[in-house]
This record gives C-alpha cells, sequence and structure tokens, in this order.
C-alpha cells in the first residue's frame, strides 16, 4: 500500500484539507507544535510524536513548534482558563521537551523552534492589520469550546484566549515564510485553529498548504489522555517510572488494542492483524497487551528498561520466580511493588500469616485475612494458602524473598532481615 494509504489504514487521519493522497503525493515539511505546559510529554503526546517519525522516515521534513509565546497564554479549554506560565518555567519546560524528542525520534533528524521569537515581538497594530483582518468575530464565536463558553456565564471567556487561534495561524504563516513549511499535523480538537492557518496562508499570499487532523487517543473509559483529565502516563521514568509505564500497556482491556498497536508501533499492518489473530484466539493469554508494551517501553525507555520491567511484572504477577530476576529486574521489583520486611528472628516460632496479609495491607482485618485465606484468594510464592493458622518459616524464602498475591493484581513482597 502506499504511504497515505498505511496513515489511512492506521487510522492516524480523522480530518484533511486535502485527499491524504494529494498531500503526499511529494516530499512536504511538515510541523506539529505543542505548549510547554509541563516538563514532559504524554502517551497522548506520544501519538503525533511517532506520527512524526513515520513522516521523518518517509522523506519529509520535520519541525517541532514548542509554543513559548502561546504557552503564556495557553488554548482555550471547557471550563476555566489555563494558568499563564512565567518565561523561565517555560524555558526549563521546553528543553525537557527536546530532550525527549531526541530520544524518542533517535536518528530521524528534525529542527526544533519556538513561536516566542515572533509571537514575543511583534507588534500590534502590524498583527492586528496583517493577521486580525483576515477572522471574523462572527466565525471565531462559532467554534465549539469559545460558543460553549460564551453560552455558560459562569466560564466566560477572556480576550487572551480568544485570540488563541489568531496566533495559531499566524504560526503557521510564519514558519511557511521562513522555512517553507507546508503542512501542519494536529490533534482533531485542534482542527478549527489547525484550519485558520490554512485559510490565513491562502488569504494572504494566495498560496495553497495543507493540514492533517489525527484522532484523539483515549483511555479505556473514553477520555482523551492528558493532565487535564487526570489520566496522564508520562514518559519522563521520573514522574512515570518505567515499570508502571510498561503495567499501562499491558494492563489494557481488549477494546482499544488493536488501535494502540497501529498508532504506537511501528509493526507492519500484517503483523498486527496476525496478533490480533492469535489474540482472539486465547485472549487470555494477552499476547497483544504483552506485545504493545514490550514495543512502546522500548521506544520510550529502551530495550534493557523494557526487559526489567517485563520481568519484573512476570514475577509480581506471573510464573516467573523472584530467584530467577536479574539484579537489575530484581531492584526494579521491590522498588515498585509493596514490600514488609520481616526479621529472622521473629520467624523462629512460625509468624502467622494472617497477621502478615494485615501487617502488610492485604486484609482490613485478622477476620478479613482468614476469609481470603479460606476463599483461597492468597498465595505465598505460587502455592495457595489454604489454612487460616498456616505460619511463614525461614523455609518459605527463596534469597531472602518470598512473594504473596491476593488475587490477580495485590502483591505483597516479603523480605527476610
Amino acid at each position: 500500500m502506499t504511504f497515505a494509504e498505511e496513515l489511512q489504514a492506521r487510522g492516524l487521519i480523522e480530518h484533511s484539507s486535502a485527499t491524504p493522497e494529494q498531500i503526499f503525493s511529494t516530499p512536504r515539511t511538515v510541523y506539529i507544535g505543542t505548549d510547554p505546559t509541563a516538563d514532559s510529554l504524554h502517551v497522548g503526546h506520544l501519538a503525533w510524536v511517532l506520527f512524526m517519525k513515520r513522516l521523518g522516515t518517509a522523506g519529509h521534513k520535520l519541525f517541532f513548534l514548542v509554543g513559548g509565546g502561546t504557552g503564556m497564554i495557553g488554548d482555550p479549554k471547557e471550563k476555566g482558563e489555563r494558568p499563564m506560565l512565567d518565561e523561565k518555567t517555560v524555558a526549563k519546560n521546553t528543553r525537557a521537551l527536546k530532550t525527549q524528542l531526541k530520544t524518542i525520534l533517535g536518528t530521524t533528524s528534525f529542527k526544533m523552534v519556538d513561536n516566542a521569537d515572533w509571537l514575543l515581538t511583534a507588534k500590534l497594530i502590524p498583527f492586528l492589520r496583517d493577521v486580525g483582518k483576515y477572522f471574523t468575530v462572527n466565525d471565531l464565536i462559532k467554534r465549539d469550546i469559545i460558543k460553549k463558553r460564551l453560552d455558560t456565564p459562569d466560564e466566560s471567556i477572556s480576550y487572551t484566549e480568544f485570540t488563541y487561534a489568531l496566533l495559531q495561524g499566524f504560526d503557521y504563516l510564519t514558519l511557511h515564510e521562513k522555512y517553507g513549511i507546508d503542512l501542519q499535523l494536529g490533534g482533531s480538537d485542534q482542527w478549527t485553529n489547525i484550519l485558520s492557518g490554512v485559510d490565513l496562508i491562502r488569504k494572504r499570499l494566495g498560496t495553497q498548504v495543507y493540514a492533517i487532523g489525527m484522532p484523539l487517543i483515549t483511555d479505556a473509559a473514553g477520555k482523551k489522555f492528558g493532565k487535564s483529565e487526570g489520566n496522564a502516563v508520562w514518559l519522563d521514568p521520573k514522574k512515570t517510572s518505567p515499570f508502571k509505564f510498561y503495567q499501562f500497556w499491558i494492563t489494557l482491556p481488549d477494546a482499544n488494542i488493536e488501535n494502540y498497536l497501529k498508532v504506537y508501533t511501528f509493526l507492519p499492518i500484517a503483523e498486527i492483524d496476525a496478533l490480533m489473530e492469535l489474540h482472539h484466539r486465547n485472549p487470555g493469554e494477552r499476547q497483544a497487551q504483552e506485545t504493545l508494551a514490550r514495543l512502546v517501553t522500548e521506544i520510550v525507555h529502551g530495550p534493557a528498561a523494557a526487559a526489567q520491567a517485563a520481568a519484573a511484572a512476570d514475577a509480581l504477577f506471573g510464573t516467573t520466580s523472584f530467584s530467577k530476576l536479574s539484579r537489575e529486574a530484581r531492584s526494579v521489583a521491590l522498588t515498585e511493588a509493596p514490600s514488609l520486611t520481616v526479621s529472622a528472628k521473629s520467624l523462629g516460632e512460625g509468624l502467622s500469616f494472617v497477621e502478615v496479609l494485615v501487617t502488610g495491607g492485604l486484609a482490613a482485618s485478622k477476620s478479613d485475612a482468614r476469609r481470603l485465606i479460606e476463599g483461597k484468594g492468597v498465595t505465598l510464592s505460587g502455592l495457595p494458602i489454604t489454612n487460616p493458622d498456616q505460619k511463614l518459616y525461614p523455609g518459605d524464602f527463596v534469597d531472602g524473598h518470598a512473594l504473596v498475591r491476593k488475587g490477580k493484581q495485590s502483591v505483597l513482597v516479603l523480605v527476610l532481615k
């Protein structure tokens, strides 16, 4: 299939200002913008970063625009205004985002630009004359978010946010004139703002440029990924560890897994189809989730971190013994899982397993612990505990560790001291 056909097969194009075939009939110089409102990207951003990487691999020239200027204002959202950031914070966040982009894009070349370079030096009267006159208030107030804010008295919109579409259009115009950029990529929620630039360039210069809107990638509850939704999974390992990052992907429900594989991995479509066929035959093995988790974690954190996260996860929630973990993987497991230190002295005559469950937080009370054990809901190092009076002894530990599991997802690592 052609490049345009592959993008469509992956579900990466929701809107386009021309047919994808027309847009990609020739090499493009493409940009995407993001406001540096945080010092890390998250998995919502990762979707378009990987889209850009596909474009770079296909021979298109890449530009990433950091909104050092627009980030001080913030684009309109459905409720309330975004906090205005100072220049120092914006600069710090910008440096962090550039580092992440370099890590993910690898050898794919790109240029990073900052709209603060032209927005902070723009003069009001020339801006109103050369940009503002091409926008009508009638058109702007019809835009969904602005209309919602105008219709809700308690959520009235400031003139600052109201001008965001003009600033985004001005960005495209400036980038087109300065670098020859002729394609903008963005999320479908920004589609009307993206078209502002296309229309401005056509009206002001008489030139045809293009735009593509990606569908928003949502979580299992249908919410857009992002910090404003409270469900951000960060790319910065200090904010979301590689283990938690891996766990996010491997614990995803089946519903959107095929879509995630198409968006977040570079597996050929035919391989994804074959993988999904195997997955449908035996969903319990979760082959699709394991493949997704491994590949995306490798992209963001590297193969070594992905392997350690996978091994630690299998030791905590699967069948791998702690004794078989590498030192690095064991360190990950011990860092990420709840643990309880048990003294060798307390094990002399045996330590009540009921007390272990309560002290370790797996049971709310001794009676709750007994019910769990009698219901066969607890295992020790993979073996079921069926007797509420069972005790813990030194022989239950291997290399100083033992794993208690309640159900499939609640674990407690016992550490012998």
